[in-house]
């Protein structure tokens, strides 16, 4: 797994996140894990961190919510839109945490094909602060654990 984030100096709403894992798996297959609610539930989040619940209204416009149980009962819920959708290769959506007025991140969700195996990219944009960025990328490590962890069983 590698992270290469980026920084635009001009402001910090600019910030951005790329992170890379190379998964023993078809693209379509993580297309499938990604986009289907109720595999997506057993796989997503962070060690500590699980999924109560998914609603996808899977096409471009379509919205999306996730929800996140943390360890100490709380929950958060992650919404957007999906603004581009390519079976089985990329997704690209929307995203801000339910109930907080933020302007909107973008995240965009790549499965490169490299032989038997394929290489995940998450592309995050637009993130607020150095601070979130951080969190972003331990919770995208953290995610792509699981679905190799999912992928396994």
């Amino acid at each position: 797994m590698s992270i290469e984030p980026q920084t635009n100096a001009q402001s910090e709403a600019t910030l951005t996140l790329l992170v890379r894992k190379t998964i023993k798996a078809t693209p379509e297959r993580l297309f499938e894990a990604w986009t289907t609610p109720a595999q997506f539930m057993q796989w997503w989040g962070p060690p500590g961190v699980t999924c109560p619940g998914v609603e996808m209204d899977l096409r471009v416009g379509g919205a999306y919510r996730i929800g996140n149980r943390m360890p100490d009962g709380n929950e958060a819920w992650i919404v957007g839109t999906f603004e581009r959708i390519t079976p089985p290769s990329e997704l690209v959506f929307s995203w801000r945490m339910e109930h907080v007025d933020t302007p909107p991140e973008r995240v965009t969700v790549r499965f490169d094909a490299r032989g038997s195996e394929t290489e995940v990219v998450v592309f995050h944009e637009r993130l607020a602060s150095e601070a979130a960025r951080a969190q972003h990328q331990a919770g995208w490590f953290g995610c792509l654990d699981g679905l190799v962890a999912f992928l396994a069983d």
